[in-house]
Parts: C-alpha cells; structure tokens; sequence
C-alpha cells in the first residue's frame, strides 16, 4: 500500500514538471526538491509615485529554479497591494501559491523577502486616500520624484518572521515555521487579482534567460533586481481600476470641432459654389436697361426746348469752380 502511494505522488510529481507553464498563469507547479535560498541584493529606488515593488523569488521552468527579479510595478488599481508567491512543502512536494493583488496582503508563508514583506503583513507603506505614501524606514525612493513618504521603524520591527532568514519556502525539513494568523486568513478570502500582465511578460523573460537559472548562477543572480519599472512609467497596469488618472473624455477635442476632420470640409464646398452661381448668372439679365433708350428720343429732347429753367439751373453748377479754391489754400 505504502510502495502504491509513493508511485502515485511520483508520478503526479513528474506530471507537473513536465508542464512547461508559468506559476503565475494559476497552475499548479510542484518540485520535489526545495529552492535554492534568497539572494541578498539591493533594492532600486523608486522612480516615481504610484509604483508597488514586487521581490525576487525562485520560479520553476524546464531549465530548473530560475531567479524572477524584484521589480517596480504599476499599481493596477488604487488602494491595490501585492500579496507575493510563495513555495509551501506539502505531502512531501514543494508547491509554488502564485501572488495576487488585493485590498490587504494576505499570507504568504511567512518568507523574509525584505523591503517591507518580512514574512507578516507589509510594512513598506499605505495608501492614503489617492496616493501611496512609502515607508523610507524599509523603502528606497527617490525623493526628487516622489514626495508622499514617512518613516516608521516600530512597524517594521513587528513585521519579522524570522529576521534573518534567506528560506524561500515554508514548512518541511529546514522550512519557515509559520502558520497563517487571523488577519492574514481574512485577506487570503477577499476578492483577489491576478497578476498583470507587465508581470507574467517579466516572468517569461525571467524564464527564458539562462543566466538567471539556478544551473548558470549557483543561486546567486547578477540582476537580481531591475531598477526600470515594469511596463511604461505613466502607464498603470490593465486590470482592476486601470483607468485611474486617464484624461477625462470630456476635456478630450471632438471630431465635430476638428478644422481637418472630413465633417467640416464640406460645409464650405456647400456653402462658396452656389454663391458666384446665384449672383453671376442674374447679372447679364440686368443689361436689357438701356432698351429705354427710345423713349428719349421722342420725349427726352423737346422737354428742354420748352423749359428754360434747365438751363439756368446748370449755370450755378458752374458757378461751383470757386469752391475748388479753398482746396488750393490748403496746398
């Protein structure tokens, strides 16, 4: 019965390693040895506000145990915190629990992976109201670009495991001794989100460079931290409230109001040509005036020779010359 067991977890075992899949797409990886332990690095300042930092941890591909950087992230939505991914021993396999995003940080194995994640909880910052404010006691930012920041050592005090500790799983021979506390259950039961999408891109270029296999570097990564953000520096992860911060679409300039949008073209093209055809056309019509002209010669030339006064009315016009002289004083 025993030699039954012990086939069937053998198998299941070789099963799952043979699937070549990312523990962050939701399936389930299991090893049957553990992970190499934690290296010691130093965290990148964070650039920018509004960016969470993901720790390092060991994957598991074809190639063996793989190093996936720590990273700054976008955070997907506001008020978002990271719970990490963590190894557990059970049945005597290894089984890696992806990480989620949440309200809270929920447990995580109780794993030493620094920077504000010392095996309870997070003690690297809060959100206050719509910023994130950092715990430079435990955090490295740069404070040219981020202003929102305080320091509190007592918390993280409070927040160790085991304080020095390099273990990268929980529970089995030589494991981290800790179960999940009340809090931690509490938030392990809330509404989770999946890792975005800059994430499982960095998880796959983890995977994909050897020198970041466990076999290349005997557990001891040269870039086991990357200073970029993940993704671009504005732009927030999609997911969650990922349009937090977005130009509002009423501030944004409407096609109808574009000059060089198709829709304004034409209103002049209807409005100019009818115009010269309207008025153009009509005026050749006016020229049938001078048709009167007939009229003058039997009516128009006796009406002076019976009238005088026509005449004595055109001797004052000429008597208009002087007032031309004015002008010449003026000269």
């Amino acid at each position: 019965m025993r030699v039954f067991r012990s086939a069937r977890w053998l198998l299941l075992a070789l099963i799952l390693i043979a699937i070549p899949a990312s523990s962050s797409a939701g399936v389930l990886i299991s090893v049957g040895f553990a992970p190499p332990a934690l290296p010691v690095y130093d965290q990148p300042p964070c650039p920018e506000a509004g960016l969470m930092w993901t720790p390092g941890y060991w994957a598991y591909g074809p190639d063996g145990y793989y190093w996936v950087p720590g990273a700054w992230v976008p955070a997907p939505y506001e008020g978002a915190l990271w719970t990490p991914g963590y190894w557990g021993w059970s049945g005597g396999l290894y089984i890696f629990h992806p990480g989620y995003w949440g309200r809270h940080v929920g447990y995580y194995g109780g794993i030493n992976y620094g920077f504000g994640y010392l095996g309870i909880g997070f003690v690297g910052g809060m959100w206050r109201g719509h910023e994130f404010a950092y715990n430079t006691a435990i955090m490295h930012v740069d404070r040219r670009y981020v202003h929102s920041f305080y320091e509190d050592r007592a918390v993280v005090e409070r927040g160790y495991v085991d304080r020095n500790s390099h273990v990268a799983f929980n529970g089995g021979p030589g494991g981290i001794r800790h179960e999940a506390g009340p809090e931690e259950r509490i938030a392990e039961h809330e509404q989770h989100t999946l890792p975005t999408s800059f994430q499982s891109q960095h998880e796959s270029a983890a995977r994909s460079d050897r020198s970041l296999t466990f076999k290349s570097n005997g557990g001891h990564p040269q870039n086991a931290a990357v200073a970029r953000p993940l993704g671009s520096a504005n732009q927030p992860a999609q997911g969650g409230r990922g349009n937090i911060g977005a130009p509002n679409s009423a501030n944004r300039p409407q096609s109808g109001v574009r000059p060089n949008t198709p829709a304004a073209r034409p209103a002049p093209q209807v409005q100019s040509r009818p115009a010269p055809q309207t008025q153009t056309r009509p005026a050749p019509q006016t020229r049938p005036a001078p048709q009167t002209r007939p009229a003058p010669q039997a009516q128009s030339r006796p009406a002076p020779q019976s009238h005088a006064a026509p005449a004595q009315h055109a001797a004052p016009a000429q008597k208009a010359a002087p007032a031309g002289k004015p002008e010449e004083k003026h000269k």
